[in-house]
């Protein structure tokens, strides 16, 4: 049996750089998404020295070109090679955002894979607090908290303990 799916398109015409640093992404992401969980994280920590953290609208940016260089990378299993892709694109533009790998707070379990910035999830269904972090590796200087999610928890980004 098959099913339709409509997929999006955005009808964007990337410049040739951004289309080439995405297809490295891709590939990087999905070579990184073959280790083991410690040893992504090692790389990861290592790579987000020295970097400076990416904006909300960069990582938004970096997540519609990876979606639109790779239709695999839009399934619902492919959270991880997803956001280490994007990952990737920021870090090969200069910037990094916090990438996070946890589990659903609230039943049914779900593992899943993503990129956020400050306390926003990008692109991800749910809100900050549906999901607890197992492993983050957030930009080595934090990226401002804007004013309108800071009070959804009632403590300051700055304050919450990261782990990993």
């Amino acid at each position: 049996m098959s099913v339709t799916i409509a997929l999006r398109q955005d009808g964007v015409k990337r410049p040739f750089r951004l289309r080439l640093l995405t297809r490295l992404a891709i590939w990087a992401g999905r070579l990184l998404a073959l280790l083991k969980p410690h040893r992504l994280r090692r790389v990861l920590v290592r790579l987000s020295k020295g970097v400076p953290p990416a904006g909300v609208e960069e990582v938004r940016e970096a997540r519609e070109a990876v979606l639109a260089a790779s239709l695999s990378l839009n399934g619902l299993r492919a959270c991880l090679p997803r956001s280490l892709s994007i990952v990737m694109l920021c870090r090969f533009q200069g910037r990094w955002p916090t990438w996070s790998v946890g589990v659903r707070s609230m039943p049914p379990f779900l593992a899943h894979a993503w990129v956020e910035v400050g306390r926003e999830m990008i692109g991800e269904k749910g809100g900050y607090d549906s999901f607890s972090r197992l492993i983050t590796v957030p930009p080595a200087e934090p990226a401002p908290v804007p004013p309108s999610s800071s009070g959804a928890s009632g403590e300051p980004a700055a304050s919450r303990e990261e782990t990993g």
